[in-house]
C-alpha cells in the first residue's frame, strides 16, 4: 500500500504537465495580485482634495456649457428659427435644467483604493476558480494519459486490484491538489492582506469577518476538489484525456449557451435555474437571486417581479450528486470491463 502510494506521488510530481501547470498558476496568480499592487491606492486627504477640485470644474464647467446652450437657444428664438426639437422648454432657462452640484461627486475622481474585507471574498472566488481549472486539467491528464499510453495496464500486472490502484490515484491526486490550494490560498491570503495593509486599506478585521473568510475558502477547496474528482473520472472513463476536455466543452456549450437559448424560447420562468454557473454563484455568493421581470405588466406602474433564490445548499446537492454519479460510472466501469 505504502509503496503504491510513494510510486503514485512520485509519478504525479514528475509529470511535466504537472510542473508546467503550477508554475503557470503562480506566475498567474502573481500577476494578478500584482497588478492590483499597481493599481490599488491608499486615498489620503491629498487624494480627497484632488477629487472635490476635479469635481468643482465639472461643475463650473457644465455651468457654462450649459449658460452657452441657453444663450445659443434665446439667438435662434429671435430669429425665429424651431427650436422645440433642439432645446429645452424656455431655452433651459428654468433653475431646474441648469447642472446640479450635488450631481458631480467626489467619489467618481479618486482612485481605486483595495478594501481587504469588503474585496476579498470575490478574489476568493477567483482564487478558487482558476485553481479548479488547474485541478480539471490535472486530474483529467493524471489518469488519462495512463490509459492512453498503457501505462495502467502495466501497473495493474503488477498491482491487479482494480479500484485499490484506481482510488489510490485519485486520492494522491486530491490529496495533492488540496495541499496545493491550501499553501497558495494561505498566500494569497497574506498578499491581499498585505495590498490592504499598505497600498489600501484592511478594514475592521473582526473574528467574524475572518470566520466568513475561511468558510468562503473552504467552499473555494471544496470547488477546487470536486472539478478534479470529476475531471479524473471523466477520463478514466473514456480512458483518455480528451474524453474529459471534450465533455467539458460539450457541457459548458449546452449549459450556457443552449440550455439558455431553449428555456428563454420557451418562455421557462427562471430558466437560469438549470444552468450550472447560476449554481457556482450561489455556492460562492451563498444565495443568488434570480428576477422573473416577465412577471411584472408595468403598463400598471410599478411592480414587484417574482424572484426565486438559489442557495449553496442546493448548489452543494447539484455539485455532490454529479460529482458522484461521475465517479460511480469510473468505478463500475473499471471493475466490469476489459482493461486490455
Amino acid at each position: 500500500m505504502k509503496g503504491l502510494i510513494r510510486a503514485e506521488v512520485r509519478r504525479l510530481t514528475k509529470r511535466r504537465i504537472t510542473r508546467l501547470m503550477v508554475v503557470l498558476l503562480v506566475l498567474g496568480l502573481g500577476a494578478i495580485a500584482v497588478a492590483f499592487t499597481v493599481a490599488s491606492q491608499k486615498i489620503g486627504p491629498a487624494q480627497v482634495a484632488a477629487a472635490e477640485a476635479r469635481a468643482e470644474r465639472d461643475y463650473q464647467q457644465s455651468l457654462i456649457y450649459h449658460q452657452q446652450m441657453v444663450t445659443e437657444c434665446e439667438a435662434a428664438k429671435a430669429r425665429g428659427e424651431a427650436i422645440a426639437d433642439r432645446y429645452p422648454p424656455d431655452c433651459g432657462s428654468d433653475p431646474t435644467y441648469a447642472p446640479q452640484r450635488e450631481h458631480f461627486s467626489a467619489e467618481w475622481h479618486l482612485p481605486y483604493e483595495f478594501n481587504f474585507r469588503e474585496h476579498f471574498s470575490t478574489f476568493i472566488s477567483v482564487f478558487a476558480g482558476i485553481v479548479a481549472l488547474v485541478g480539471f486539467i490535472l486530474g483529467a491528464s493524471y489518469v488519462g494519459a495512463e490509459w492512453n499510453s498503457g501505462g495502467m495496464m502495466n501497473l495493474l500486472l503488477w498491482r491487479p486490484r482494480r479500484l485499490h490502484v484506481l482510488l489510490t490515484k485519485l486520492g494522491v491526486l486530491l490529496g495533492g491538489m488540496l495541499g496545493l490550494t491550501v499553501l497558495l490560498g494561505a498566500l494569497w491570503t497574506l498578499t491581499f492582506w498585505l495590498i490592504g495593509r499598505f497600498d489600501g486599506q484592511s478594514g475592521k478585521m473582526t473574528q467574524g469577518a475572518w470566520e466568513s473568510f475561511a468558510l468562503s475558502g473552504a467552499r473555494g477547496v471544496g470547488l477546487v476538489l470536486a472539478v478534479t474528482t470529476v475531471a479524473f473520472g471523466l477520463a478514466s472513463v473514456g480512458r483518455h484525456t480528451a474524453m474529459a476536455l471534450g465533455a467539458a466543452v460539450g457541457l459548458g456549450v449546452v449549459s450556457e449557451i443552449g440550455m439558455r437559448i431553449a428555456l428563454d424560447i420557451a418562455g421557462v420562468r427562471f430558466g437560469d435555474r438549470w444552468v450550472l454557473s447560476t449554481y457556482a454563484l450561489a455556492w460562492f455568493q451563498k444565495r443568488w437571486e434570480l428576477t422573473d421581470w416577465r412577471s411584472c405588466n408595468f403598463s400598471f406602474g410599478q411592480c414587484e417581479p417574482d424572484t426565486f433564490v438559489v442557495t449553496w445548499q442546493q448548489s452543494a446537492l447539484v455539485f455532490g450528486v454529479g460529482t458522484a454519479a461521475v465517479l460511480a460510472a469510473a468505478i463500475w466501469l473499471m471493475r466490469s470491463r476489459d482493461i486490455t
